[in-house]
């Protein structure tokens, strides 16, 4: 059974559960079951968008945003992706982190479009405009996504771009299908093996992840990130970005990311991922992919970081260069947070394109 997909649905309950069965297209039109989906066009209250928006949510809701880009949805991996691309020539897939969804590259795709590249932002598994399917959060199988959709969309390979949890899922790509990644950028989050040592390890780390710890309650993290039409969101978001960076966040972006978190199951299916990290460490499965991960990486990667990121520490982030066999290099952004591509959306994507047409990336 795969939970709607509700991106143009009203309101959400107090736990972020959908009541619908079936799957239901974005635009509200009936599903393969033949059931129907909202045709509502409400923000979080369900009355009316939130202030501050960039119009009304329109026929794709909160999630299909307008803008030079063209939405489609392709199938992968058992389940449907929502994605929005722009351009044309080699293609640079952007993977999304918390609580954020596609439209976080919305700066990347044209900037990337203009530089000559196929640029195509995705909703992970149970974010936005793909499906929220029961299961499937582990990072072998998110990772699994991403590669099936680089096929889906015909191509032989793809630089990955991932931001936080996009990262952590990028990282697990370029080691468990090397031949589908021609390069890799990561932003705001070290390697997995890196990430499960800090936070197991340095007290710093840990208190600063400590969002983490918090998902593990069962009910409790989705309700309060839905709550007063997920509030908790804007403040994240706003706490985490650098102070230096007063155009990001505003208003507008807060509220994009607030409807959008408050489509039903989309609250549980973006914590579901955190909940596997921490719940697999002494499991078999955890223990397998930390083994697993050990393989380097042996794509040329940049790996990106804000040098006030207050989720991620500096220090956790800057080992990550030991798992990584080929070029690598290293990009800390003075004064920025945890939302680089957004704080000095100019200056990461001019980093990005200069090292993705670099024909020799140093080391």
């Amino acid at each position: 059974m795969t939970v709607p997909d509700s991106s143009a649905s009203g309101p959400v309950g107090p736990e972020g559960q959908a009541g619908q069965k079936g799957r239901v297209s974005p635009n509200g039109q009936a599903g393969p079951d033949g059931s129907s989906g909202s045709t509502g066009r409400s923000g979080p209250s369900g009355s009316s968008d939130l202030p501050g928006s960039p119009g009304p949510a329109g026929s794709g809701g909160p999630v299909r945003l307008d803008g030079p880009w063209t939405h489609r949805d392709v199938a992968a991996n058992g389940a449907r992706f929502h994605i929005a691309e722009l351009g044309e020539g080699p293609l640079v897939l952007l993977l999304h982190g918390f609580p954020q969804f596609w439209w976080t590259w919305r700066h990347q795709l044209t900037a990337l479009a203009d530089a000559g590249f196929r640029a195509v932002a995705m909703d992970l598994r149970g974010v936005g405009g793909s499906d929220r399917t029961p299961r499937g959060y582990d990072p072998a199988n998110l990772a699994l996504d991403i590669t099936g959709v680089i096929r889906s969309l015909g191509e032989p390979d793809a630089a990955l771009v991932g931001h936080d949890m996009g990262g952590y899922l990028a990282w697990t790509a370029a080691v468990m299908r090397p031949k589908l990644v021609r390069r890799l950028v990561v932003s705001s989050m070290p390697h997995p093996r890196r990430w499960r040592s800090s936070m197991l390890s340095d007290f710093a780390q840990s208190r600063a992840g400590s969002y983490v710890w918090g998902f593990q309650r069962p009910w409790v993290p989705e309700r309060q990130l839905v709550a007063d039409d997920a509030a908790l969101v804007g403040r994240l978001i706003r706490d985490w970005a650098g102070p230096r960076t007063p155009e990001f966040p505003d208003d507008t972006a807060v509220d994009v990311y607030r409807r959008a978190m408050c489509i039903p199951s989309t609250a549980h299916c973006s914590i579901e991922p955190y909940r596997w990290m921490v719940r697999s460490l002494a499991r078999p499965d955890g223990i397998q992919f930390n083994r697993r991960m050990k393989r380097p990486v042996r794509v040329p990667t940049l790996h990106v970081h804000g040098s006030l990121d207050p989720a991620i520490r500096t220090r956790s982030a800057a080992g990550s260069g030991e798992y990584v066999e080929a070029p690598y290099r290293w990009r800390l952004f003075d004064g920025l947070g945890h939302f680089p591509h957004e704080e000095d959306p100019d200056g990461f994507s001019a980093e990005l394109i200069n090292w993705l047409k670099d024909s020799e990336p140093d080391r």
